[in-house]
């Protein structure tokens, strides 16, 4: 099967799992609502999760998400992709349980600064080939919507209509505020700590005073081509990427220090 054939497969399982909507009266909410009886995805929590209207779920809706869950941002970019690209595609959307389309290019972006290059897709697929496919023990901290890899008894529970879908919390706009900022805060503060002890800048005293905490949450960590993303995920590129923006702000302290001498 061609790889295009195989992501054209996956959307019309995605549209057959959408098309066994039923309707229910929910006596909780006292209206009616849906229930699904899925056989490859939770169709319930990609609606919610991509805000797609409920009755209105076609198949062209089912290509733009799988063309998502593949690294894309529309089907028409999957359809025109080289056989690398889709080769890729096909590797990353297979192993969304180990990681997310989003932290699989924050990884590549991290490997392109740290090595002061740009990897060609050939690069990226020997990669991902060697590092994730044979990964055990890593999961995602994004949401895995294939059924495949959620656990029997929650399939069972959607087949019979009583199962809740995982809805993930979502940072959907910037600047972040009242307690998702507060939280950000906190976590960039208690991380510099530790970043600071290990990386022992010649001049400490020079350098915390140009640490500002609030100033990298609001300006330096999310930017709106992130958006949506998961909190909980962005709270951990909170460690992956201040260890650079700390060498960044030792370096200065040391120019500062030399110019003063």
């Amino acid at each position: 099967m061609k790889t295009i054939e195989y992501f054209k497969l996956q959307a019309k399982n995605l549209h057959k799992d959408y098309k066994t909507q039923k309707s229910y009266f929910d006596k909780k909410v006292g209206s009616y609502s849906y229930q699904y009886h899925p056989k490859y995805f939770d169709v319930h929590g990609i609606i919610l999760d991509f805000r797609i209207p409920e009755d209105k779920f076609s198949l062209m809706s089912a290509q733009h998400v799988i063309s998502k869950f593949a690294g894309f941002n529309k089907w028409a970019d999957m359809v025109k992709a080289s056989p690398i690209e889709l080769e890729l595609a096909k590797l990353l959307f297979e192993n969304s349980h180990k990681v997310s389309v989003q932290e699989w290019k924050d990884y590549i972006a991290h490997g392109e600064k740290e090595n002061n290059t740009t990897f060609d897709d050939k690069t990226k697929l020997e990669i991902f080939t060697n590092v994730w496919v044979p990964a055990e023990d890593i999961e995602s901290l994004h949401y895995d919507y294939r059924l495949s890899n959620i656990n029997k008894k929650v399939i069972e529970n959607m087949q019979q209509g009583s199962y809740k879908p995982k809805i993930s919390k979502q940072i959907t706009s910037l600047p972040l505020t009242g307690a998702d900022r507060k939280e950000f805060i906190e976590t960039a503060k208690s991380a510099f700590e530790q970043i600071f002890a290990s990386i022992e800048p010649e001049h400490p005293v020079e350098t915390r005073k140009l640490w500002d905490a609030e100033r990298y949450v609001d300006e330096e960590l999310l930017k709106p081509d992130m958006l949506p993303i998961n909190t909980n995920y962005a709270l951990s590129l909170i460690d992956a990427f201040l260890v650079n923006h700390v060498i960044q702000l030792a370096a200065k302290a040391d120019d500062q220090a030399g110019q003063s001498n």
